[in-house]
């Protein structure tokens, strides 16, 4: 049986949507792919001699593997993750059912006072909260310095990773409220009637009808937030202005984008290989949520 071709006009009005996505997604990948090819070298110190662009395999990829920097990077980045995103999912999923369960007019304005943060731009978020972390400015650390605890107790190396987890947190957990709230509100209003005529409770419907419809919505959000936490960077690199324990290897992105101007090649590689981690994960993440569904 021939297949139906679509009609002139449909694929004109979609032409435009291909040609930009192509443009800006998958030439891209081709472009840092041919890149990561490729090794600059020679060049010294006094500008003496040019450097070159020779074409090195796989080279770039085996030193991305090979470096304990990368590798610390990425595991750095997945314990951020695995506290961050349930955290964040938690208070978006609780807000939600809060939001859906009030009156529509004091929900319009809750709605509007919780997505607020994402509308701050990530490196002004970050600063906003680096104002409250830095001894010296932040009222927080000085009220807990007068009860005896250390003053840089949020810049600490063994919290200063929370820190910037609860900056994310932070700004996040509003826009993806607005995805969950987006799905309870589109489940059926007599499903809770007939429940509330069963003699189930406002708790017994949220756990019973409410949750499993919006189990698509809250596996979205976290599949966007495992992606997200791979791509790390706004946050470490302002925190790292006033946090000694911040380097410029504190995530993987923050190594691939130091290593643009110099090792171009270098860095295509490390971003490819974030990517082909991260497909790993959302691949993991996949198969548990399909068994556990």
């Amino acid at each position: 049986m021939s297949q139906r071709r679509l009609p002139w006009s449909v694929r004109l009005l979609i032409a435009p949507f291909l040609i930009a996505f192509f443009a800006a997604f998958v030439l891209p990948i081709f472009y840092a792919l041919y890149t990561s090819l490729f090794a600059q070298t020679g060049g010294g110190g006094l500008g003496l001699s040019r450097s070159e662009t020779v074409f090195v395999g796989l080279d770039n990829f085996t030193r991305v593997f090979q470096s304990s920097a990368f590798w610390t990077g990425m595991g750095r980045v997945l314990v951020y993750g695995l506290v961050q995103v349930p955290i964040m999912t938690g208070f978006a999923v609780v807000l939600a059912l809060c939001l859906d369960a009030m009156m529509s007019r004091m929900r319009r304005a809750l709605q509007l006072v919780y997505f607020l943060p994402y509308a701050v731009p990530g490196v002004v978020a970050a600063i906003i909260w680096a104002y409250l972390y830095v001894p010296q400015l932040s009222p927080i650390s000085q009220f807990l310095a007068e009860l005896g605890g250390p003053a840089d107790i949020f810049l600490q190396s063994g919290n200063v990773l929370f820190s910037i987890a609860n900056i994310a947190t932070w700004t996040w957990t509003g826009y993806n409220m607005i995805i969950v709230l987006s799905a309870l509100q589109a489940i059926p209003r007599d499903q809770f009637e007939a429940a509330r005529l069963d003699g189930a409770g406002e708790f017994r419907i949220a756990w019973s009808i409410k949750l499993p419809n919006i189990a698509g919505a809250v596996g979205l959000s976290v599949l966007m937030s495992i992606i997200g936490t791979v791509q790390l960077f706004n946050e470490p690199m302002v925190m790292r202005t006033v946090s000694p324990n911040i380097d410029s290897e504190f995530t993987p992105m923050m190594m691939g984008y130091n290593a643009v101007s110099s090792d171009p090649g270098y860095s295509s590689a490390i971003a490819l290989s974030m990517a082909l981690v991260t497909g790993m994960l959302v691949f993991v993440y996949y198969k548990i949520s399909r068994r556990t569904m």
